[in-house]
């Protein structure tokens, strides 16, 4: 508790020491740039409809969930789901930003089903609208896996994300598609 004491005050003497402080090393501030503008699309509330393939062929299971995102500080979309799954209530918490350091989208996601948080990265193609990456992390049993990720913003009002799952044969096939649909 003490550590979060010291960089509190630290952060306080920084924002308020005035042109002072920026004068002694201090880095300006990280700003918004053209990379957040896509995350600012994503601000608002969406209805979504989920479809979850358990096994290849199988008819998808489906369900429903609502999906609010904020924006912190221009910078960071804060994504909180609620759901359900297979008749069980699913909650989920992400955040997604943009690494200026690494030059791709990073994201970190953890669920009510999930025994660990996911990590993800991405980059984002503005002339197709689409954002293609992947995540790791682990699923309810534990098993640590890697999926890869496409997030289609098909108009202002509707995205959709897919996540891929390696098939029995090693090709990526669906694992689950969400269709987001933001409300008026």
């Amino acid at each position: 508790m003490k550590i979060h004491s010291v960089m509190l005050s630290f952060a306080l003497a920084a924002c308020f020491g005035g042109p002072a402080a920026a004068q002694e090393g201090m880095p300006p501030l990280p700003k918004p740039g053209p990379e957040q503008e896509v995350l600012k699309g994503q601000v608002g509330t969406w209805d979504a409809t989920m479809e979850a393939w358990m096994q290849p062929g199988a008819p998808p299971m489906k369900s429903t969930g609502v999906e609010t995102n904020t924006l912190l500080a221009g910078m960071w979309l804060i994504t909180d789901f609620k759901g359900d799954f297979a008749g069980t209530p699913f909650l989920g918490h992400g955040i997604l930003g943009f690494d200026a350091v690494k030059k791709k989208y990073v994201s970190t996601w953890v669920d009510s089903m999930s025994l660990g948080p996911s990590l993800g990265e991405a980059t984002y193609d503005p002339a197709a609208k689409t954002m293609t990456g992947w995540m790791e992390g682990p699923d309810m049993t534990g098993r640590v896996s890697k999926m890869k990720n496409v997030s289609e913003q098909k108009d202002a009002d509707t995205r959709v994300f897919t996540m891929y799952m390696p098939g029995a044969d090693g090709k990526e096939v669906p694992g689950m598609r969400i269709t987001y649909k933001r409300r008026k």
